[in-house]
């Protein structure tokens, strides 16, 4: 039987891309949740422990994006390439940054600080006494520091390293500690929070006074721990800036994605991550699942000049510890 009427436009346009209708059915699809993702991100939306880990996880909707606007070029689905590709390069704007170095060399009073989560107190004493020598640390941040650790780390040689401390070691993940190699005087510059963060002002010859916070904010993936995450997250947000050199050390459980994070930042601080190009290096897990992000910080005020970062895993930590080297000026 011949055919009499014109096929509609439509139709054989469609089916002239590969994969027919099915295909651009699933890449639609597709293309919506990568879309509903990076709008967490760009749109600053962070409302529960599900929002919060999705946020996480932007540097892999970047990549994500990238492959999804891959594969519309390569099957000419143009309007899916448009949507998708703008999304993807107003990611990037967010992402890639941090990949970058801003630092110049800064005259001053060099100050190396090391920072880990040890999981409970389980991390291998020996090796972050190991990591304080080699790296002629100043400045070590804990956390999760247990009484049991605080044994271990003196048994390997820890107070002939960093002989001044300010200790809250606890049960589990409760405890924090600042150990240093010049004197120490506690302070008081946090609220109570429900992980220790205690604080302290560094005394250094020949430099000006710095002081030190052990940053431990809760993790926000319990059932009913992200309000607390979020209110601790705004706390440091309203330390004010003195014009003292201040350094924030420690397990922000956050990434440069987070919108508290960035708010944070915005108050007048320094990633010396982001600052040196390390800005997307992975500090937990110590493994490759959950995919690894950066959830370790060393935050600086502008009295301090960030020159290097560094990540190193330390057996039986979950986390990787960070060293930051810094430049009181």
């Amino acid at each position: 039987m011949t055919r009499t009427l014109a096929e509609p436009e439509e139709e054989r346009l469609e089916r002239r891309k590969p994969g027919g209708g099915v295909v651009t059915a699933l890449l639609a699809l597709v293309s919506l949740g990568f879309l509903a993702w990076a709008a967490l991100r760009l749109a600053g939306m962070e409302f529960d422990r599900y929002t919060v880990a999705l946020v996480a996880l932007t540097p892999y909707a970047l990549l994500t994006g990238a492959v999804i606007a891959l594969l519309a070029l390569l099957l000419r689905r143009w309007l899916t390439l448009l949507i998708v590709g703008l999304v993807t390069v107003a990611l990037a704007f967010s992402v890639v940054p941090r990949a970058v170095s801003s630092t110049a060399p800064a005259q001053g009073v060099a100050l190396r600080v090391l920072s880990i989560n040890t999981y409970f107190g389980q991390a291998d004493a020996a090796a972050i006494v190991d990591l304080v020598r080699r790296h002629e640390v100043d400045v070590l941040s804990l956390q999760e520091l247990t009484p049991e650790l605080v044994g271990r780390l003196d048994a390997a040689g820890l107070g002939a390293e960093l002989p001044h401390r300010v200790f809250h070691a606890g049960p589990k993940a409760d405890g924090s500690g600042i150990a240093a190699r010049y004197p120490l005087r506690e302070l008081d510059l946090l609220p109570k929070s429900t992980l220790a963060q205690p604080t302290a002002l560094l005394q250094r010859p020949g430099s000006p006074p710095v002081e030190i916070a052990a940053v431990h904010t809760l993790y926000p993936m319990g059932a009913d721990t992200y309000s607390r995450w979020r209110q601790e997250m705004i706390d440091l947000g309203q330390l004010r800036l003195t014009g003292t050199p201040r350094v924030l050390a420690g397990d922000f459980n956050a990434t440069l994605d987070h919108a508290r994070l960035r708010s944070l930042i915005g108050t007048g601080y320094t990633d010396a991550a982001a600052a040196t190009g390390s800005g997307l290096r992975a500090t937990w897990p110590a493994g490759w699942f959950p995919p690894p992000v950066a959830l370790d910080h060393v935050l600086t005020t502008p009295e301090i000049a960030p020159q290097s970062f560094d990540v190193f895993p330390v057996s039986g930590a979950d986390h990787r510890a960070i060293l930051a080297t810094l430049v009181v000026k």
